[in-house]
């Protein structure tokens, strides 16, 4: 599979504080994930899917949490991806501290900067498939937040341009 280039995006979501009727108890912490097998399923409606390893943070975040984020990265975001695609990296508080983004109105996670577009969406299912678990979701927002640049692509093992 290492022959099919494929587009990068951030999956973002916001984990739930531990009690949100307590005003002092852990605030939820942004979570996010560089993943490549994301695609359009349908137009009406408006579904999309994300493949996640089975067991990861953001399948168990997923499992819990129906709303989420995609940010289509551009090709001068390729740090972005490869900070979110860390084996053992620090904690993802830390991994959002100076990346610019926005806070989603449907579903408070972050929606990157400088993205080539970015939604908003709510799951409407999930199927396991092997060590993975496939997550469709609905798209409630989408938004063209940059018309600057081209895609970052994965091919190969490495992120790439276009051209």
């Amino acid at each position: 599979m290492s022959r099919l280039a494929a587009g990068v995006v951030l999956v973002t979501a916001r984990e739930p504080g531990l009690d949100p009727d307590d005003a002092n108890a852990p605030a939820g912490e942004d979570v996010g994930m560089t993943a490549t097998a994301f695609l359009s399923v349908s137009l009406d409606p408006p579904l999309v899917m994300v493949s996640l390893r089975e067991g990861s943070r953001m399948d168990d975040l997923l499992a819990e949490q129906p709303m989420w984020a995609v940010s289509v990265l551009s090709e001068s975001q390729r740090h972005i991806a490869g900070r979110f695609a860390m084996k053992g990296r620090i904690s993802d508080r830390l991994l959002f501290e100076d990346i610019p983004y926005a806070r989603g109105a449907a579903s408070g996670a972050p929606l990157i900067g400088g993205a080539l577009s970015t939604l908003e969406c709510r799951t409407e299912q999930t199927v396991t498939a092997g060590d993975h678990t496939l997550v469709i979701g609905r798209v409630l927002t989408a938004s063209l937040p940059s018309a600057e640049g081209g895609p970052l692509l994965y091919f190969r093992g490495r992120y790439r341009q276009l051209g």
